[in-house]
């Protein structure tokens, strides 16, 4: 039996992504796929949206969530990554890990015996890229065509934003400083699902016309040491009203929190009429619940 991992968002197929936005968009209480199940939630880094959003869909798909810190595990330490895979796909439906490493994702996913999601890590971050396309969706419907704008860092929820976009046949643009965009491997891969991405220095460039507009921090979990530089390399990176005001009439803002305003974000953007940002952190819940709703029935096929 082949068994499905969600490491990145192109791990699903355009048909497939489409199904899971569809689930992610029926209201709970359905199905219950996870009735006297559980799933194993690894954290390594603090949460507040992915660990209440993925203990809450369990929870609604009729199963129970089973949280665990580093600490309790001691992963590839006290005990190797491979054993820890086979020994919790004995008890779990479903494994989701938010770690530091891609690459413990990736030994997991070799190990374990049922599917593993990607909770967050530094190379992708599927989960919040659903949400994304699921807000996006309900507020622009058909994505197809529609212009995605991305400013500031190609980090992780960049990278997985602009390839689910892709697949979604949207249009994605990306303005990030020199040295923190898109690497030519990023492009290759964008370029393999739909349209290459117009990557810019030029914020207002990269969101005129846009349907929406989307950042993050400028230093993510883990870069603390590199803030001051980054605040530096990021000077008029900032997305504010005058580049909103580039976009298109009706555009959206978005952000996959938490923000800091005043740095990649104004309030008056993030906390004004034009931002979805609240909706958005709600669709992790949604979109979660669609993702798990779809891997558990794959696994019983």
């Amino acid at each position: 039996m082949t068994v499905r991992h969600v490491l990145e968002i192109d791990d699903l197929r355009a048909e497939e992504l489409d199904e899971v936005l569809r689930r992610a968009a029926e209201p709970p209480g359905g199905d219950r796929p996870l009735a006297g199940r559980t799933v194993g939630l690894y954290f390594e880094k603090p949460s507040l949206r992915t660990r209440h959003s993925s203990e809450v869909a369990v929870v609604q798909l009729g199963g129970h969530p089973v949280t665990f810190r580093r600490e309790e595990v001691g992963s590839g330490e006290r005990e190797p990554v491979a054993d820890i895979a086979r020994v919790l796909s004995g008890y779990h439906a479903v494994l989701g890990a938010r770690v530091f490493d891609h690459r413990l994702l990736e030994e997991l996913a070799a190990a374990a015996t049922v599917p593993v999601v990607n909770l967050l890590s530094d190379r992708g971050h599927p989960c919040q890229a659903l949400a994304d396309l699921l807000t996006m969706r309900q507020h622009l419907g058909e994505l197809e065509g529609a212009t995605v704008a991305w400013v500031g860092d190609f980090n992780n929820v960049a990278r997985s934003l602009a390839l689910g976009a892709t697949m979604m046949g949207m249009k994605v643009r990306l303005a990030c400083p020199p040295g923190y965009g898109p690497t030519d491997e990023d492009l290759d891969r964008l370029a393999a699902l739909g349209a290459p991405p117009v990557v810019t220095t030029r914020p207002t460039e990269a969101v005129a016309g846009a349907a929406a507009v989307h950042t993050d921090v400028w230093a993510s979990m883990g870069q603390e040491d590199e803030a001051e530089e980054r605040a530096r390399a990021f000077e008029g990176f900032q997305v504010d009203d005058r580049v909103m005001d580039a976009a298109a009439p009706g555009a959206v803002f978005m952000h996959c929190l938490p923000a800091h305003r005043g740095e990649e974000v104004t309030a008056s953007v993030v906390d004004g009429p034009r931002s979805v940002v609240i909706a958005q952190a709600h669709n992790r819940l949604h979109s979660m619940r669609g993702l798990l709703s779809w891997l558990v029935e794959e696994a019983q096929r």
